[in-house]
């Protein structure tokens, strides 16, 4: 009887033993002058696939911090990782060093197609290098984002956001449909990325009505797939409603 019951602790055991311990620190490695974040899966899943978060700043991925989402990636083989370009705004020329990280990632392995994932100022970013390479997105997924460079950009960040795109206001504003993610969704929905994101009704920062409601509208006018899941009453805040949503898990996960 013994004997049974060490054979059972141990059988037991194993899965447990089999598991790679979860990157404590990152990789961080540089791109003319700008450092790149990586928290590689231990197991990654065959395609190396890969969460491309944003906003990266002070040389870190702040999404590593969010225990549900971080486990939950890196256990299902997906790799986190993320670029430091400072307060961007979604420029063609930010976009352009955007590239430069994601032609690293590539030549490192990692899947040609990874999944966007942008939190708040984070969504203008990915979304402006989405829809300028709309062949190269697995999928887009949100965190409260901003997603109407005439929202929150234009309205609450204007000198960050007029310093990236180097034009006086004037100017970007007659320009607008050319930058503005929200006007150019056509060849993400023809390459079938699908969209999701979790956003509060009562934003006040990056309000819901002017940024993931008019993206969605436009992106399914366009014929592209996108998901939401809204929070009643709450706003621009870090609460689990937003860092531990279980459809942006699955959303994500089920993509791999």
């Amino acid at each position: 009887m013994k004997n049974l019951v060490t054979l059972l602790t141990t059988l037991f055991a194993l899965p447990l033993l089999a598991q790679e311990p979860l990157p404590k620190k990152p990789e961080i490695f540089d791109i003319e002058g700008h450092k790149a974040v990586l928290y590689a899966a231990p197991k990654p899943a065959e395609t190396k696939p890969w969460v491309w978060y944003a906003p990266t700043l002070n040389g870190g991925v702040s999404l590593a911090g969010r225990k549900m989402y971080f486990e939950a990636f890196m256990k299902a083989g997906i790799s986190l990782a993320g670029f430091d370009l400072g307060e961007v705004r979604g420029s063609p020329a930010s976009s352009a060093k955007f590239t430069l990280f994601y032609d690293a990632m590539v030549k490192r392995g990692f899947s040609a197609k990874p999944i966007l994932l942008g939190q708040s100022r984070g969504g203008m970013m990915t979304l402006a290098w989405a829809f300028r390479n709309p062949d190269k997105v697995k999928a887009w997924g949100g965190i409260y984002p901003a997603c109407n460079l005439a929202s929150w950009p234009l309205k609450n960040s204007k000198p960050q956001t007029l310093a990236d795109y180097a034009l006086p206001e004037a100017e970007l504003v007659s320009q607008l449909k050319e930058f503005n993610p929200i006007d150019n969704l056509a060849a993400l929905a023809a390459n079938k990325v699908p969209m999701f994101a979790v956003h509060g009704d009562n934003d006040v920062v990056v309000p819901y009505d002017d940024n993931t409601k008019l993206l969605k509208e436009r992106y399914e006018a366009a014929g592209g797939s996108f998901s939401v899941k809204i929070i009643p009453g709450e706003g621009h805040k870090v609460t689990p409603s937003f860092f531990e949503c279980q459809e942006l898990v699955d959303f994500v996960i089920g993509l791999k």
